[in-house]
């Protein structure tokens, strides 16, 4: 990839990055304003040689996703790389209904491993691609947040809208 756009987005959570591929696939999005935390989420030979400021088709599902659509962010396009099981699990995250958290037990049984508590964890941990993929959906199992790369503030904020939407 040689160059990406990069979209900073206005939320209650604040500053929300998304870049994209010259696809308009989200390969990047999270609570930051700061250009190199974006890039530093992606492998070295993964990163764009050049990114552009501009608008991305996936800003304007952020912001209907704050405006209560819970809904907006299911549709867009994310492009992310990984290992088979990586791949199945981010799947797999867009699946868990909003407002239904897993804890990271379930999480391993919804992929077929319920054995593979780690692994799960390690899936949500290697997400690049925030909101979309919405590992914020997955707890520890005694119910707690645990980690989200964004801090545990956001990860409690988008719990709570989802459960009221």
């Amino acid at each position: 990839m040689t160059t990406a756009i990069l979209e900073f987005v206005d939320t209650p959570d604040g500053p929300f990055a998304i870049l994209a591929d010259e696809a308009d696939r989200v390969i990047v999005s999270g609570w930051t304003a700061d250009t190199d935390a974006v890039l530093a989420r992606l492998r070295p030979e993964r990163r764009p040689e050049r990114v552009v400021s501009g608008g991305t088709g996936a800003a304007p599902a952020v912001r209907a996703y704050y405006d209560g659509d819970i809904a907006a962010i299911d549709a867009v396009a994310v492009a992310q790389t990984g290992t088979p099981l990586q791949r199945a699990g981010w799947q797999a995250l867009r699946s868990i209904t909003p407002g239904a958290p897993l804890t990271y037990t379930g999480f391993a049984a919804a992929l077929g491993s319920p054995t593979a508590v780690r692994a799960a964890a390690s899936i949500c941990a290697r997400n690049a691609v925030a909101l979309f993929v919405p590992c914020h959906r997955v707890l520890r199992g005694d119910g707690t947040l645990g980690g989200f790369a964004w801090g545990t503030g956001v990860k409690q904020s988008l719990l709570a809208r989802e459960s009221a939407a």
